[in-house]
């Protein structure tokens, strides 16, 4: 595909690593020159300055004959303003904004407001929020590294590090089924020492593996105890930042749980203390250890480093541990000091631009992929794909899991058919209107992914 990236900042960053890997022809639109050769030396991209809202600037970066538009600045009015000039002008096909101000999303304008005869933008990406339910999901599911849901929630995928003196560890995976005779459930990848293993039968699972289950959302937490000590939910919160995915977090979940909500700014201080219903809201700094101490860090069931500062959410999660907290996420926009600090004292380091990519990657992706996850950074992706077709033109339809001649690296891991989880196994066979879930440790292999599950023209 032919991508006009609007934004070279750590979301258009990120966005243009893992498609470039795909040998898709990228251009990045940006203001600043440093940033833009940063970029070009690491990655075989053109880049164009200048701003990325401007008709010529467009033009130059090949808006005219792109299939996507994706801007992203930190500009709302920008984001629109392109995805305006690439559809006038250029008749640009797919056109997605980055838009954080909520005022857009109002109900009551938004139909209005975007359409292809007032602002066409096809897509709209709201990160805060995108990243706010990436967080929700992994305090719902304590121990989890990373929760993912498929097919309308019917299936959830779910990341954790195996611990030593659990049921599975030691074990070969084709155990499972003795551990758990009442519950299907599939191991779709396994990363140790950093380094993708491709899961079979014979494969042992060790102390320190981090390891991608598969199951009916139902049997989850079961199947998560097979790999380490069920935890008990989360009750009481800390949550540093009371930015916007602070603010948003506190306001979803200070129904069920206890929240103390920690914030620096006297101005921001005052509307959250306004617009919270059952969150208690605090002045000071998440690094002053006689506050946290105040608030009984030690009784902390988890503690939310959510600031837009890498440093600052770093420093109070090491606090925070050190005086007692049960568990810390931290939100790290570095992935060099992501990569630093999971392995440690932070229990889980979250990369808001790993969850805006994928819903971003939702959007590029062909074959009848309905919805793309990257996985670790950006090093692996699980797609959910509808099947399309009929035997005559599907490559899968009617074929069994071992008859199919899936890349390397590839693991058809389940599907949904009319409601019903099934976790695929050697002679599950494919039927049209499946949901399967696809897992890829190496993401060189996604064009061949599409490329099996896309029907042959003849369907068309």
């Amino acid at each position: 595909m032919r991508i006009v990236i609007v934004g070279a900042g750590q979301v258009g960053g990120t966005l243009a690593e893992n498609l470039v890997r795909e040998n898709n022809d990228i251009t990045v639109v940006d203001v600043d020159p440093v940033r833009l050769a940063e970029l070009q030396d690491r990655l075989d991209i053109r880049t164009v300055l200048g701003v990325g809202s401007y008709p010529d600037v467009l033009f130059d970066a090949g808006t005219n004959d792109a299939d996507m538009l994706v801007a992203v600045t930190n500009s709302d009015e920008v984001n629109i303003t392109a995805c305006q000039v690439a559809y006038s002008l250029y008749k640009t096909p797919e056109r997605i904004a980055r838009i954080r101000a909520g005022n857009y999303s109002d109900p009551r304008f938004h139909s209005k407001l975007f359409n292809d005869k007032n602002m066409p933008v096809s897509v709209m990406i709201a990160p805060e929020q995108v990243v706010t339910d990436y967080i929700i999901k992994l305090v719902e599911q304590p121990g989890a590294l990373q929760v993912l849901d498929f097919a309308d929630e019917a299936i959830r995928l779910v990341g954790l590090r195996a611990v030593k003196n659990s049921p599975l560890v030691g074990q070969e995976l084709r155990t499972l089924r003795e551990h758990m005779p009442n519950v299907d459930a599939r191991v779709a990848a396994i990363f140790r020492d950093g380094q993708a293993m491709f899961p079979k039968g014979e494969t042992v699972i060790v102390d320190g593996d981090e390891v991608f289950l598969i199951a009916a959302k139902n049997n989850i937490r079961q199947v998560m105890g097979e790999l380490r000590k069920l935890e008990n939910p989360y009750r009481r919160l800390i949550i540093a930042g009371g930015g916007n995915i602070g603010y948003r977090l506190a306001k979803t979940l200070e129904d069920d749980y206890q929240i103390k909500l920690i914030e620096f700014s006297a101005e921001r201080t005052a509307f959250l203390a306004a617009n919270l219903d059952k969150s208690v809201v605090l002045r000071g700094s998440a690094t002053d250890q006689e506050l946290l101490l105040d608030e009984n860090i030690d009784k902390t069931d988890l503690f939310l480093a959510l600031t837009n500062d890498d440093e600052v959410n770093i420093m109070a999660s090491l606090l925070a541990k050190k005086l007692g907290a049960r568990k810390v996420m931290t939100l790290i926009s570095n992935p060099v000091y992501a990569d630093l600090m999971e392995s440690g004292a932070i229990d889980v380091a979250i990369s808001p631009q790993q969850a805006t990519t994928s819903s971003l990657l939702t959007h590029v992706r062909k074959g009848g992929a309905v919805s793309a996850h990257s996985l670790r950074r950006g090093a692996a992706e699980a797609l959910e794909i509808i099947v399309r077709g009929d035997q005559n033109t599907s490559h899968v339809i009617g074929r069994a899991i071992d008859e199919i001649k899936s890349p390397s690296g590839v693991t058809l891991a389940a599907l949904v058919r009319n409601g019903e989880v099934i976790i695929a196994h050697h002679d599950t066979v494919i039927e049209a209107g499946d949901h399967v879930i696809v897992f890829l440790v190496d993401k060189r292999n996604i064009k061949a992914v599409e490329k099996l599950f896309e029907p042959t023209a003849s369907f068309f």
